[in-house]
């Protein structure tokens, strides 16, 4: 690991400021993604700014939304009661992320912007587009079963790794930054990016960008969800798929429907042509696999993945039928 400068600033201006000026900076809070890449050689940083004693720690309801500080940690994020309430898919898929002392770590910001993990991408001895550009794709032709399904380019197959990031997209999260040219907001389905020809850029975040929330808007999706995640163990690993189902149920009609995808792609895949199909049908298995059948369009799988085709759609309805079941 190179000699790096470190500063915690105190306001959000000066982490903004000072990461915008200097080209190598990096914002860290947690860095439990972070540091494991500055010990690989992977992301070579000459200043760390520390940003956990800045004010972005509160979950708060807001303007008919549920408010999340970028710096609030995945455990108390999973447990908080407002979350419990209003956005227990989201629960769900943080606590079926990595362990509770990780949990306990992390923080939201940094769930949203962790790197894939790809072993051609932490192995600096092989061709990886996104960690070197231009070098290959070592797992096109290599051992490629954790990696995409779908949205995938000839330069990069690599999955993004989040469960949480999969249950925001289902909820129609927007995040919300700051920055040398001042405040946005950014939906959630738009802040990841797809590989294309530039798998080095994970989001669409601008140079000295700061995540400082995110917002969940109120839902009807309050009772009937389920976040299922298929891994080789069951707890510290990563998804081979995972699934985020909300269903509103009346009458065992579907009035409204949310689902999303990890695993099978470079950003949260969204389901959203498999949502509109499930809407005003019965909550049977019939629905739901019509829906997975509908959600696995377009779907392409390498030599070791073809397993993928079979697992997500029976996931999805495994998921479907869980969230439907839910009392």
């Amino acid at each position: 690991m190179n000699q790096f400068q470190y500063v915690r600033p105190t306001k959000n201006k000066a982490a903004i400021d000072t990461v915008a000026k200097e080209q190598t900076a990096m914002f860290i809070a947690g860095g439990t993604n972070l540091l494991d890449l500055m010990k690989r050689g992977i992301v070579v940083p000459e200043k760390l700014v520390d940003i956990n004693k800045l004010p972005l720690r509160k979950i708060e309801k807001e303007n008919g939304a549920v408010r999340i500080g970028a710096l609030a940690l995945n455990g108390e994020v999973a447990e908080d009661k407002l979350v419990l309430e209003k956005h227990p898919l989201l629960s769900q898929a943080l606590n079926a992320g990595a362990s509770a002392q990780l949990r306990n770590m992390a923080t939201v910001g940094g769930n949203m912007l962790q790197r894939t993990r790809c072993p051609y991408f932490y192995d600096t001895a092989l061709p990886c587009n996104k960690r070197e550009p231009g070098t290959g794709c070592g797992a096109l032709q290599g051992f490629n079963r954790m990696h995409a399904i779908f949205g995938h380019s000839d330069k990069c197959i690599a999955v993004h790794p989040s469960d949480m990031s999969v249950a925001l997209v289902a909820l129609d999260a927007n995040v919300l930054v700051s920055g040398p040219k001042g405040d946005r907001k950014i939906p959630f389905a738009e802040f990841h990016r797809l590989p294309g020809d530039t798998p080095q850029i994970d989001t669409n975040l601008q140079k000295g960008e700061l995540i400082t929330a995110v917002e969940v808007p109120e839902t009807a999706f309050t009772k009937n969800v389920n976040y299922l995640k298929i891994r080789d163990r069951a707890s510290y690993a990563f998804a081979l798929v995972s699934v985020a189902a909300a269903l509103q149920i009346e009458n065992n009609t579907i009035k409204d429907a949310r689902l999303a995808m990890g695993g099978v792609a470079h950003k949260p895949w969204r389901l959203t042509d498999a949502e509109k199909a499930l809407v005003g049908k019965p909550a049977t298995e019939q629905t739901f696999r019509q829906a997975a059948e509908i959600a696995m369009r377009g779907a392409k799988a390498f030599e070791h993945n073809q397993f993928k085709l079979k697992l997500g759609p029976n996931t999805i309805v495994q998921a479907l039928k869980n969230a439907a079941a839910a009392v």
